[in-house]
């Protein structure tokens, strides 16, 4: 049980992920320059509000998933990818929101782009690793 709901979380992260970075990146260009950082500031506010309890709740369940005793090599590699998609966050993706809170700015979106498919590419990995455990 505790797999699956962890396998759940996951997926809906990455289902998440992607329409981040198929959709709402992208329509960042597209926004009126005049109302680009109020648009930006509701996009950081209500995607945290979808994204934080996610995260909490996978790193909740990974880490009941370790007390229960799993450690399969699958399970700790979509672990290190999980700490890659925080470290990502962490290190591109929040400071780039930071600076797009200013205003528009087209190259900085073209780095969030670009840099968002480490942890799309991530959590990707990731969901599909967790799917194969449930699998076996």
């Amino acid at each position: 049980m505790p797999l699956l709901l962890h396998t759940c979380i996951t997926w809906l992260l990455t289902g998440l992920i992607w329409h981040v970075q198929l959709v709402r990146y992208p329509h960042f260009h597209q926004v009126q320059r005049d109302r680009f950082t109020d648009h930006h500031f509701g996009h950081c506010l209500r995607i945290s509000l979808q994204v934080l309890p996610l995260l909490f709740a996978e790193a909740l369940t990974a880490a009941w998933l370790l007390y229960l005793g799993e450690h399969r090599p699958l399970f700790i590699a979509s672990l290190a990818l999980m700490v890659l998609n925080w470290l990502s966050t962490a290190l591109f993706q929040a400071p780039l929101h930071t600076r797009l809170l200013r205003g528009y700015n087209a190259t900085l979106i073209r780095h969030l782009i670009l840099t968002n498919w480490l942890r799309t590419l991530g959590w990707t990995t990731r969901a599909i690793l967790v799917a194969w455990l449930i699998a076996s």
